[in-house]
């Protein structure tokens, strides 16, 4: 049997990409002029679209085509640059014009230039910012969305959900306002159990010498044989992925609202919520118009070791008469409707949609998510489901009156209780008009609260080391 290599030429895929240029290449006649010019539109390659999303995680640029682009990428330093090269692509109005798309608030990238490095080939440079580690790849089409060319620009050192959530209580502490000065002697009673007359009497007696504004003298410590000591309480912490982001819009609503954006303002104000109360704490999978693929958002909440993830959505269907909340906790065995399937079907897609390199999935997470052996996971992730929906219920009419099951990818943390709620439908107009209003989306966000609240006040953590 031959191989696909000729005698004495190129390797075979080297053939392929020739007689490509060949193709793309074409040489027109001009026979008034008496010489020839290659004919560099008759079958470029035209870029659709091309999008930037920065934030601080990482900076994503994607170049949209109708066919899969030939390209090179190398890096310069002094200043750092990266640069990608595109054969046979014309130089449309979209490659033209992604300089003005570049944001000054953009953490990697400075500014990016666009030319012709030679007839056939277009060049764009990158100006960076500060070092990053870039990762370019290219994804099929997908529904509506062509071929396109992905460059994830990334810091040497990836961000730690951890230390981040760390920093920000540090900062909490710090900005707090300074505890109320309260008399010595009043610290071993509760106001409560002395009438404000005693209260008066007891205020009266400070000693003369001791100037109004400063407290008496410490009296030195008593010790009580049954005295025990404090016992500190772990803040309950609370991982909030509010769903798709960045190239993926999630549902789009008759008048145009995206579900990325709806459910990013219900979850930064289900945060506010949850910061606010005592002893809790709660950290956003993302915080900004970017894509975090499912894998990474189930990650990020076993770094900060939360007590419970909840993912945020807003449901769609192709009748605009549907409507109603819902609760969906994993399942082991199907789904619990088609519907509950079909859902499931819908979010695990956005993988697909948001640009993942399927080629660089760590093996270890891909076989965490694969393992449904979390009987006791799903427990506790249907108790708490059952909490929110009631609270849910308090706002907004429920789809379901129960907590449905089905196979999200992204419920998939085996040590995690973990629910989505799609907190409505934005095809319908009406629930549609309640996800753009500044006043249901508080109300989404404390009837969530307040679910999460009744079951840990009934279901306290367990302590961790």
């Amino acid at each position: 049997m031959r191989s696909g290599r000729a005698r004495g030429g190129p390797p075979a895929d080297r053939v392929v990409v020739s007689v490509e240029r060949r193709r793309i290449c074409q040489w027109l006649v001009l026979p008034a002029a008496g010489f020839i010019v290659p004919d560099l539109w008759a079958q470029a390659v035209r870029i659709g679209s091309a999008r930037i999303w920065p934030a601080e995680e990482y900076t994503r640029v994607i170049v949209e085509s109708g066919t899969p682009l030939i390209h090179a990428m190398f890096a310069l330093k002094n200043p750092g640059r990266l640069v990608i090269d595109l054969d046979g692509v014309e130089l449309s109005q979209e490659i033209a014009t992604m300089p003005t798309r570049v944001q000054a608030s953009d953490p990697y990238l400075g500014a990016i230039r666009v030319g012709r490095k030679s007839v056939t080939t277009l060049r764009i440079v990158f100006d960076l910012k500060t070092e990053v580690k870039p990762d370019l790849f290219a994804l099929p089409p997908v529904g509506d969305i062509g071929h396109r060319l992905v460059l994830d620009l990334y810091p040497p050192v990836p961000l730690d959900p951890l230390m981040a959530l760390l920093e920000a209580e540090r900062l909490k502490e710090r900005t707090a306002p300074a505890p109320v000065e309260v008399w010595p002697e009043k610290l071993a009673e509760h106001p409560a159990d002395k009438p404000a007359d005693k209260v008066t009497e007891r205020l009266a007696e400070r000693p003369a010498d001791k100037p109004m504004g400063k407290p008496a003298e410490k009296p030195a410590p008593t010790h009580r044989a049954d005295a025990r000591p404090a016992r500190a309480i772990r803040p309950i912490t609370i991982a909030i992925d509010p769903g798709h982001g960045g190239e993926d819009p999630g549902a789009i609503g008759p008048r145009g609202t995206h579900e990325k954006d709806v459910v990013l303002a219900i979850s930064r104000k289900l945060k506010s919520l949850i910061d606010a109360q005592p002893n809790m704490r709660a950290m956003l999978t993302r915080d900004a118009d970017y894509f975090v693929p499912l894998a990474q958002r189930v990650q990020k909440a076993r770094r900060v070791q939360a007590d419970l993830f909840i993912s945020v959505h807003a449901d769609a269907f192709r009748e605009a008469r549907a409507n109603g909340s819902s609760v969906f906790a994993l399942s082991e065995s199907g789904a619990t409707s088609a519907a509950a399937k079909w859902l499931a079907q819908k979010e695990n897609d956005a993988d697909l949609i948001g640009g993942v390199d399927l080629d660089r999935r760590d093996p270890v997470l891909a076989r965490t998510l694969l393992d449904l052996s979390q009987t006791a996971q799903i427990n506790d992730s249907l108790k708490v489901g059952r909490h929110v929906l009631d609270g849910i219920g308090t706002h907004n009419k429920l789809h379901k009156a129960s907590v449905e099951q089905a196979g999200f990818a992204v419920l998939k943390a085996p040590d995690i209780p973990s629910i989505l709620v799609e907190t409505a439908f934005i095809s319908n107009p009406d629930e549609e008009q309640k996800l753009r209003s500044d006043r249901h989306q508080q109300k989404f966000a404390e009837s969530m609260h307040g679910g999460i609240a009744r079951y840990f006040a009934r279901n306290p953590p367990l302590a961790r080391a």
